[in-house]
């Protein structure tokens, strides 16, 4: 009989523990599951049991990972950049260092672009190609303007590297270096930031700016620069948007990237050579910002001053220059090359730059404060 009891109580509170897991499973969940629903949403005990109560909906957290790989960034580029081996010419010691620079083609038929103002033909030279395939190259000539230096080897269907457009670059931006200047033969890649655009920064790597160099560069941060000097530089969508070069200035060399559009004016002349048919005015000169002209009481806010820290006209001019024989004097201010103003972001040189020897040009001259035209024959 006890034992038919004990059962019967077991019985029950199973069922109540049964039925009191049901309710609070209902109450919690499935009411208000159900209340969301347009059916039931208006019957009264489901919409209380939904008081008081927060719903919380799955959210999924997605992360979008940069690209690390510079090799893959780059990728445009890589197949165009090659390895230049030079070697020692006929006329040199036999003893005489072999080099390695790296370059880029940049036309189809084997124009070969670099950075090395150093290049002669004295030597000889050899370029290695992604696919490891070796060509003679034929020296072809160095541009005073910019130090850009190409050579030409006999082939055809070569991959091009692609420019991009320096102008749509601003500082802060990620760019990666590409370089194949190692006897192993395999590009090497370095990261860094595109600082600032210096547009008075010439490449004369003297104190005052020179009518013949290039000025305006970017400014860069690369870990090891002097390994890819004459490589591209690429921007994080994989453009190329200038070549990086260097020069010495106060017994130390400084870093930059030649813009592309500047660099594309440099190949139309290597292209047609044309090289030796660059320009001389003959002048050194300070680009006048507004901060030069404040400290200077000038009365005006741009154009090229010609001027020597000695006051010497025969240091600001040099004798026997286009622009000596045009009469041009110390501290002349030129406002414009053929109606076109000077500015921050169309230099002298620049403008100078898309004539060639031998063309008559108008200069602005502002002198003691008054304006005139000069004829000068470069």
């Amino acid at each position: 009989m006890a034992k038919k009891i004990i059962r019967k109580i077991i019985f029950i509170i199973g069922i109540i523990v049964l039925g009191g897991l049901g309710g609070i499973i209902m109450d919690r969940y499935l009411f208000p599951y159900l209340s969301t629903m347009s059916f039931f949403s208006n019957i009264g005990f489901l919409k209380k049991s939904t008081e008081d109560v927060t719903v919380i909906n799955r959210t999924e957290q997605v992360t979008v990972k940069e690209e690390t790989s510079m090799a893959n960034i780059a990728s445009k580029a890589t197949s165009s950049v090659v390895n230049i081996i030079v070697l020692p010419g006929n006329s040199q010691p036999k003893n005489t260092a072999v080099e390695n620079i790296t370059g880029e083609i940049v036309t189809s038929d084997g124009l070969i672009m670099t950075y090395a103002p150093n290049l002669t033909a004295n030597s000889k030279y050899k370029v290695m190609l992604y696919d490891g395939n070796v060509y003679d190259a034929n020296f072809i000539g160095v541009d005073a303007y910019s130090n850009l230096a190409f050579l030409k080897i006999n082939a055809s269907n070569l991959p091009v590297i692609s420019f991009g457009d320096s102008g749509s670059i601003t500082p802060g931006e990620k760019v990666i270096a590409i370089a194949n200047d190692s006897g192993s033969y395999l590009n090497a890649y370095d990261s860094g930031i595109m600082t600032a655009y210096l547009p008075t920064f010439n490449l004369g790597g003297a104190a005052l700016s020179s009518s013949e160099n290039l000025e305006g560069v970017y400014g860069v941060d690369f870990n090891f620069p002097s390994d890819y000097v004459g490589g591209p530089v690429v921007d994080f969508n994989g453009d190329t948007i200038g070549i990086l070069g260097s020069v010495s200035t106060n017994n130390s060399n400084q870093y930059f990237v030649i813009p592309v559009d500047k660099a594309e004016a440099v190949m139309s002349k290597a292209m047609g050579n044309s090289l030796s048919s660059d320009p001389v005015l003959g002048i050194y000169f300070v680009p006048i910002t507004k901060t030069f002209a404040l400290a200077n009481n000038i009365n005006a806010d741009k154009g090229a001053m010609i001027y020597s820290s000695s006051g010497q006209q025969g240091l600001a001019i040099i004798y026997g220059s286009p622009a000596q024989k045009a009469g041009l004097k110390i501290n002349d201010i030129i406002t414009a090359i053929n109606g076109t103003q000077i500015d921050l972001n169309h230099s002298l040189p620049q403008l100078l730059y898309s004539f060639k020897k031998g063309d008559k040009i108008t200069l602005t001259i502002s002198r003691n404060g008054q304006e005139t035209k000069v004829p000068v024959q470069l």
